[in-house]
């Protein structure tokens, strides 16, 4: 056990954009001291969608067991509020077991969803949605995607022209409020991670490094059998492109394939384009984050993991619980 519980007790963020190696690093972690690992992920979440979403592998899942990940089916909605509801009850869970919660992940708006909170946001009105499903079933996304970035710049910013089902969103809080939607976020008067000390650390990648690595990791997962996890998705009878889990970068590129709108190395291309734009937003809103404790990856985990062993010994983990090298 974790010994007397402190005044706040401890959580523990691996943040960062995609292919920077957060999951390497969360399982070298828990090879070091007991701890419970909580995926941060809106693709992660979905059963079936395994080499696209370069979810950790069965056997690295039954070394390191990973919370949050195949909890919903790909036809499913899942949002930042139902992720922060239940990753709280993980990370109390965890604290109730006397182990350390380490929110591993990269979407950014489940961390802040968490962290922040949101203010108390209007409900979803079905004549408002209705009436912008119209508008974009006539004009498309990125025409509303357009007119959010005029309301509210630092949205838009945050989201893909594509992202039909946060544009919407953030449409019908602006049509509802009046105010800009990022304005009423991380406004909550009394958020979750109030109850903790929460500590950050991050790894990062020069742009040119990184972008290398997302078209090599998307060449692995072609080869892997990413084509034919689409297929099988895109076969499923309730399954379109229109659900959100088929947006995710990559599984949208290959299914307009499937539909015949564009060659296999043209997906492939605009797969790759498009993870590396969607590595762009996550570093900008990471820019914005406070109190990370960055580290290049590219000088190994050895320093990101040190770091988190001795922020683990200077909280109430005891250094005796922590295993050596």
């Amino acid at each position: 056990m974790m010994g007397t519980a402190p005044a706040k007790a401890p959580v523990l963020c691996l943040m960062g954009t995609t292919a920077t190696g957060k999951t390497a690093l969360a399982i070298a972690l828990s090879q070091r001291l007991p701890c419970q690992l909580i995926s941060v992920d809106s693709a992660l979440v979905y059963r079936g969608m395994d080499i696209g979403t370069a979810k950790p592998t069965p056997e690295e899942r039954a070394a390191a067991p990973h919370a949050l990940i195949d909890i919903r089916d790909p036809e499913d909605a899942y949002s930042a509020a139902q992720f922060a509801a239940d990753a709280v009850a993980e990370i109390n869970a965890a604290h109730a077991r006397g182990v350390l919660p380490v929110l591993v992940g990269g979407t950014n708006l489940y961390f802040r969803a968490l962290l922040d909170g949101f203010d108390d946001l209007p409900s979803a009105d079905a004549a408002v949605r209705a009436a912008l499903d119209a508008e974009a079933a006539e004009h498309g996304w990125p025409a509303l995607h357009a007119r959010l970035a005029t309301l509210d710049p630092t949205m838009a910013e945050r989201l893909h022209p594509n992202d039909g089902q946060r544009i919407g969103r953030a449409l019908e809080i602006a049509a509802l409020t009046g105010q800009a939607p990022s304005a009423l976020q991380g406004r909550a008067a009394s958020p979750p991670a109030a109850r903790w000390s929460v500590h950050k650390i991050g790894l990062q990648w020069p742009v040119e490094t990184l972008n290398a690595r997302v078209e090599e990791r998307f060449a692995q997962m072609m080869a892997d059998g990413f084509l034919d996890e689409v297929q099988r998705l895109h076969a499923r009878s309730g399954l379109s492109a229109d659900h959100a889990s088929m947006r995710a970068v990559g599984y949208r590129q290959l299914w307009a394939h499937i539909d015949g709108q564009c060659s296999l190395d043209d997906a492939v291309a605009r797969g790759v384009i498009a993870t590396r734009q969607f590595a762009k937003r996550q570093r900008t809103w990471l820019r914005k984050e406070q109190g990370v404790d960055w580290h290049d990856a590219g000088q190994g985990l050895n320093a990101p993991l040190q770091a988190a062993l001795k922020w683990c010994t200077a909280t109430d983990i005891p250094s005796g619980m922590i295993k050596s090298s």
